[in-house]
């Protein structure tokens, strides 16, 4: 009955994601033709660009949903890793999708500076209350519920990128509302896109570090080799790599030379089992080498009595 709950509770937690970017492109998605009509009608681009934004979080989000569901295809014979960092390649593109989203929102609030058109304030203040209401829902259930996995970030990237979007067209139409700065929407719509740049940048970083199997976050090359000299057995270290698929699935591999008299197999175990206790690694692979040319011995020594 136990390993019954515990699979079912696991199953659970792997459909966490899948559930919460369909909640969210569910409410992106729906919102976002609101705001593109009130857009076109007060002829606010700070609001476009909001809308534009949104509509672009609903093509990632539904992309980070197609992405969840293959993530979780079980490894075969031509992928012996699976489909996991599907993930990865996910955020990439969303990362790449925001950047085009700053462009194109850059290259119109510049057009409108020196001739800023009217704008309906009022419809433009209130599309932009709502549409934030509907993105902090939307974060809050990635957040809270999507299982912060490096595509769930990146989608909840564009989510949080949308929040900040809907504050500054929100701030612009006080302006407008109040004072009748017609200058405050495109001044608004240039704020937007460099907050939207600022996460696209970090995303980018995150995401070419994992495909560039750079040394995951927290780890240090000449601690793990310190770890690795200091087993019982071992006389040096070298070809010593460490990545990761995705974030948090931490590869090792080293080659290891044997100091004289010690078993290879017990030495390796010993190594392996102290990378996992000192920095969490577990899935480790140690190649043992001899001394001087000398071969190892790998087997097992027999337990006394």
């Amino acid at each position: 009955m136990g390993a019954g709950h515990g699979h079912g509770h696991g199953a659970k937690d792997r459909d966490a994601p899948k559930r919460a970017l369909g909640t969210a492109l569910a409410l992106t998605l729906g919102f976002s033709v609101a705001e593109i009509v009130v857009g076109l009608w007060s002829g606010s681009l700070a609001l476009l660009a909001d809308a534009g934004h949104m509509v672009g979080d609903g093509g990632a989000l539904a992309m980070s949903l197609v992405i969840a569901l293959l993530a979780g295809r079980p490894r075969s014979r031509r992928k012996t890793y699976g489909y996991r960092r599907a993930e990865v390649l996910g955020a990439l593109v969303n990362a790449v999708a925001l950047v085009g989203i700053v462009v194109w929102v850059v290259v119109e609030a510049v057009g409108r500076i020196d001739h800023p058109p009217e704008v309906r304030g009022l419809g433009m203040l209130g599309t932009a209350a709502l549409g934030l209401g509907v993105n902090v829902l939307s974060a809050w259930v990635l957040a809270t519920r999507g299982g912060g996995g490096i595509n769930v970030r990146g989608a909840l990237m564009h989510v949080l990128g949308d929040a900040l979007g809907s504050v500054a067209a929100i701030v612009a139409g006080v302006f407008l509302v109040a004072f009748g700065w017609r200058l405050a929407d495109p001044i608004a719509s240039l704020v937007i896109a460099v907050l939207i740049f600022v996460g696209a940048l970090r995303l980018l970083r995150e995401t070419t570090h994992v495909l560039m199997e750079g040394t995951p976050e927290g780890l240090d090359v000449h601690e793990l080799e310190a770890t690795i000299l200091g087993s019982p057995g071992v006389a040096d270290v070298h070809d010593l790599h460490v990545w990761s698929i995705t974030p948090g699935d931490t590869m090792l591999t080293a080659h290891v030379v044997i100091e004289h008299g010690e078993h290879g197999t017990q030495v390796v175990r010993q190594v392996t089992e102290r990378l996992k206790s000192a920095h969490g690694i577990a899935h480790v692979t140690i190649q043992p080498e001899p001394p001087e040319g000398k071969l190892v011995e790998l087997r097992i020594p027999k337990r006394a009595g």
